[in-house]
């Protein structure tokens, strides 16, 4: 991570389970500069996590002495630095920054870490997320929607009135993982192609968005990777993109059996990890328009809370 030229505001850092990313950004909350790193959570002791922080950030820091650091994700879970509860829905800007907890690094910076958020309502137990409510607070809370948080553990969530309402998660990545690398599936996809296969994605999308009552039955519909291969339909190189299809439209077709859209209406797509286009093409197949959150919406989201926890601060003294 070298410094760069630009007025530096605040660093952002982004610290999940398997990587560690970091973000200097000026006030506007554009990237001056970035680095990541593999020193995930899971991979760090308890006591080592502030001498990595220093040292991974150590070139801004020098040039710009001690600005605020802003920690979100996975860091503020039982596993990480320090274990915050979540902020129950609904919750606003003001809610997520009295969920922070502010303390200040060994050079002066402040740093403030950022909590989750739970949905209580939801069943059978309460649904949970770390990280994303920052991509969703990007997005924007001043306007009624609905926003999809495409991932391993995809998210679903309502802003209503200013207020994160609601959310629910769909386990789409990891059940995707599970198939593609330890099943049949493994067993008979070809080589992968080195571009996306989008016309067998596709077909797994429009079998998935099916009207007909079998087009729901998930764990018959996946066997159909083996009996369309056997059928002659689909070429092994296929069929990894195929079941891509089929878990991302199912779902979408699972959302929308849970109320979370109409079709016709809108829905927010937010995130960076390289499976937006395909989201995108899922809410085509289903009816929907796209409004694109963009890839820096976690940053736009940590500042606006960071914003109210200062603000919260000066009030309060």
């Amino acid at each position: 991570m070298t410094a760069q030229n630009g007025e530096a505001r605040c660093i952002v850092v982004d610290w999940g389970t398997t990587s560690f990313r970091a973000f200097l950004t000026d006030d506007d909350g554009a990237i001056l500069d970035s680095g990541e790193t593999a020193d995930g959570i899971g991979k760090i002791g308890r006591e080592d996590f502030e001498p990595l922080l220093m040292r991974n950030l150590e070139a801004w820091l020098r040039k710009w002495s001690a600005l605020p650091v802003v920690c979100l994700g996975m860091i503020t879970s039982r596993s990480g630095w320090i274990e915050l509860p979540y902020v129950p829905c609904p919750a606003d800007l003001d809610a997520l920054a009295q969920g922070a907890h502010q303390t200040s690094l060994p050079n002066g910076s402040p740093l403030v870490f950022l909590t989750g958020l739970t949905d209580r309502a939801r069943w059978p137990y309460p649904d949970v997320m770390r990280g994303e409510e920052t991509q969703i607070a990007g997005f924007g809370l001043e306007r009624d929607a609905t926003v999809v948080l495409p991932g391993t553990h995809s998210k679903w969530a309502r802003v209503k009135d200013g207020r994160i309402t609601g959310f629910q998660t769909f386990v789409t990545g990891e059940i995707f993982a599970l198939l593609s690398q330890h099943s049949f599936i493994a067993r008979s996809a070809g080589q992968p192609s080195s571009a996306p296969v989008w016309d067998a994605f596709e077909r797994g999308l429009s079998f998935a968005a099916d009207e007909r009552l079998d087009a729901g039955a998930f764990l018959s519909m996946i066997f159909s990777a083996r009996t369309g291969m056997l059928a002659g339909q689909l070429a092994p190189p296929e069929i990894t993109d195929y079941v891509s299809g089929l878990v991302i439209g199912c779902e979408f077709r699972q959302a929308r059996e849970q109320g979370w859209f109409d079709p016709g209406t809108a829905i927010g797509i937010v995130g960076n990890d390289g499976l937006n286009e395909r989201y995108k093409r899922a809410a085509d197949a289903f009816g929907l328009r796209v409004i694109d959150g963009g890839e820096e919406a976690a940053i736009r989201g940590a500042l606006a809370i960071l914003n109210a926890v200062q603000g919260a601060s000066v009030h309060a003294a």
